[in-house]
Formats: structure tokens, sequence, C-alpha cells
């Protein structure tokens, strides 16, 4: 999903553009789309990077990344399981794999990869964005909630996290709920479900027991802008 505005300094924009973890998202100068799957090439102009977080079904289709990177030269960014299988349709000189505790620079946006509590997979990864003004947006792909969320949180001081709350093993309202409680972020998104009632639960959840974290509950197709915390 392309987003034809540009964001102010100091701010991100982002769109929540599937019913998985797929998330595009606008720095001052940079396009980064996540885990594309279920959308058309066309719907992605301008890109920068695509970020892959592992290699399900729901995070990594191929074809799509292929198809994406022909038509904007992108740079594709992705764990070791899901480097491997983009080899054959990725140019080496644009497929860039990240393991945990590793950061690739896409212009001034920092991209870094951090532990995900996902075991079904492979590889996984969730990815830490920061972007040129600072703005922090903590994508965690499938992750289960695991305790080093909590000095994460502490260190990086996030904006935005991205809390799954739904269809991956194990992942609930509850659980979701659980990665922002750890992170403590200014803005929490609960995304990953199909389901409207898991996302009113997660809101529930975070209003009762952290009032001061503001939630966003996203449409998907729909344009957010979050700022930097102050």
């Amino acid at each position: 999903m392309s987003i034809g505005k540009n964001p102010s300094k100091n701010e991100i924009l982002f769109v929540w553009f599937n019913r998985y973890a797929g998330v595009s998202i606008k720095t001052p100068s940079k396009t980064l789309v996540i885990d594309p799957v279920d959308v058309k090439p066309k719907d992605f102009k301008n890109v920068d990077a695509i970020l892959v977080t592992h290699e399900h079904y729901d995070h990594l289709d191929q074809a799509l990344v292929s198809d994406i990177h022909k038509q904007t030269l992108c740079v594709v960014v992705a764990d070791p399981t899901s480097t491997r299988r983009l080899r054959n349709v990725i140019p080496s000189d644009k497929l860039r794999e990240i393991q945990q505790g590793s950061e690739v620079k896409i212009g001034d946006v920092t991209i870094k990869a951090e532990k995900c509590n996902h075991p079904p997979a492979s590889t996984p990864i969730s990815f830490i964005i920061t972007s040129e003004d600072g703005v922090k947006i903590f994508h965690t792909a499938d992750s289960l909630p695991f305790p080093e969320m909590a000095i994460i949180g502490e260190k990086e001081k996030l904006d935005v996290v991205f809390c799954t709350v739904g269809i991956a093993p194990g992942t609930s309202p509850e659980t979701g709920f659980e990665i922002a409680r750890l992170t403590k972020p200014k803005v929490a998104v609960p995304y990953h479900t199909g389901s409207p009632a898991d996302l009113k639960k997660f809101s529930e959840l975070l209003k009762k027991e952290m009032p001061k974290v503001t939630c966003l509950i996203p449409e998907v197709g729909k344009i957010y802008q979050v700022s930097k915390r102050t």
C-alpha cells in the first residue's frame, strides 16, 4: 500500500495492509515494507527496502517480493532462512541477510534485528526501526512475549510497538498485551488477527492496566501517523 504523502519531521506514517504482519512504514526519507503477502505488486510504487521476519506463508511470498523488487529495485533485508529462499529471485547485491543482534542502514534509517519468540519458525527475527529523526518502531512479527522485551523497551524508549494478538500459535490478546506491558511504548498497535474481538480485548486490557499508553486499533489499508515521544 503506497503512502502518497510524506510525514513531517519527528513523525512516521504506517499502513497495516493485510490480516497478518504486513506493515508499510514511511519516514521522511524512506519507505519500508514488512512481510508483504496477500497484496498486489502494483500497490507498492516506491519502496526502498522490504523486510522479512521469517519464512512462513503469511510472511514470505518469494514471487511477490521478487515482483516488488523488479519494479522498485529496492533492497531486501531478511532472516537467514528467508534469505536462502530468496537467493534465486533477488540479486545478491540487493539481498541482505540479517541475524538477531545485527543491523543494517537504509540511508539514515537503521534496521536492527532482535529476538522473536515464534518457535514454529526456523530463524525468526523482529525488527526495531529507527527513523532519521529517532522515531522508534518495534515490529514484533509473530512473537510471543519474552523477558528481554523489558530491556528492549527500557533501552530504546519505543514510540510504536506492533503486538500480535491472534492467528499465530499461542498468541492472544493477553500475550499481545504482555508485549505492551514489557516494552511500555508511547503507542501500542494490535495486529495479526482477523477478529475484531481480539482487537477489542487488547484495547480493554491496555486501557485498564496501562492507561498512559495509547492504543491504536488499525483498520486495514488506512494511513496512521505517529510522532516521536517527547
